[in-house]
């Protein structure tokens, strides 16, 4: 429910929602929670957040050394949930998903894990590691949890998997940039417009682009692409792993990076109009005042 409030308010204001991603307990319990508040208050239209795993196989190296920091501090799953409670009890509206991998769930029962997940107020879980083939292990719990379970669709898959993916997910779809890992060292690439087309022909809920998403232009290239939100998580994670010895350089970092994507996916579609019309430019406006121009169609 709270995504389709979500998407339907984005759409009727023509804006992309924008999803930042971190995970949970990185470099601390408290720290990440004062991250997430940031993240909030500086534009975040929903979260999504992540467990620390030992094997993180679909993150690329950014993400792979922030896990260490949560691994490292013995930070649990029920610590995890504890923290998403208190998300969920402050910011009672805003959508939260979470993005685990399927050793993690199995290691709770999977319906102790989807009991969990409901408790703590989540609205969705994606497991990186499960293909939709095998989705009706966890889904059946998960929906009657409550648990909106939505699948990455990767841009080289075949029609049947797209017409699984369009079927089976719920809450959204997570559309790949391009194959690979996460990383903000491997740009995006406007993802295929085709792609695009065949799920929202095929009825997937709403689409949300991740992978490589890291700057302002990246976000219009999404607008282009027909999507209706953008993730961004190396990015922030990565100011995670170069200022957490010092917390409130960190924390404004953090902040100034949202704004500023969050006022590109504010203005992407609008931009896209216009350029539609006279071959505009998108004006990148932040809440603290910085600016910016991407050039409408600039390369990533």
């Amino acid at each position: 429910m709270r995504y389709q409030q979500l998407f339907n308010h984005k759409q009727s204001q023509s804006e992309l929602a924008y999803i930042p991603f971190v995970i949970l307990g990185d470099p601390t319990y408290q720290l990440s929670l004062k991250i997430i508040e940031r993240l909030v208050e500086s534009g975040a239209d929903a979260l999504e957040l992540g467990f620390a795993f030992s094997d993180p196989v679909a993150d690329g190296p950014v993400i792979q050394a922030a896990s260490l920091r949560p691994l490292a501090n013995h930070f649990s799953i029920k610590d995890g949930f504890k923290l998403i409670k208190q998300v969920r009890d402050k910011y009672p509206q805003l959508p939260l998903g979470l993005l685990t991998y399927a050793n993690l769930v199995f290691a709770q029962g999977i319906d102790g894990f989807y009991q969990q997940a409901s408790a703590a107020g989540l609205d969705s879980v994606l497991i990186a590691d499960c293909p939709v083939q095998e989705g009706a292990l966890f889904s059946k719990s998960a929906s009657e949890h409550g648990i909106d379970t939505v699948y990455i669709a990767p841009p080289d898959a075949d029609q049947q998997t797209l017409k699984l993916i369009a079927e089976n997910s719920s809450g959204y779809t997570y559309v790949l940039s391009r194959k690979g890992i996460t990383g903000t060292e491997v740009a995006a690439s406007q993802a295929n417009l085709d792609f695009i087309a065949q799920l929202k022909a095929l009825g997937s809920p709403p689409l949300v682009q991740g992978f490589g998403i890291s700057e302002p232009e990246h976000v219009y290239q999404a607008a282009q692409a027909g999507v209706d939100a953008i993730i961004t998580g190396s990015a922030i994670v990565k100011l995670i792993n170069q200022h957490y010895n010092e917390p409130q350089v960190m924390l404004a970092k953090i902040a100034d990076y949202a704004n500023l994507m969050a006022s590109a996916a504010r203005q992407a579609l609008k931009a896209h109009d216009r350029n539609n019309q006279d071959k505009g430019s998108i004006d990148v406006d932040s809440r603290d005042n910085k600016r910016g121009t991407a050039q409408a169609g600039a390369a990533s």
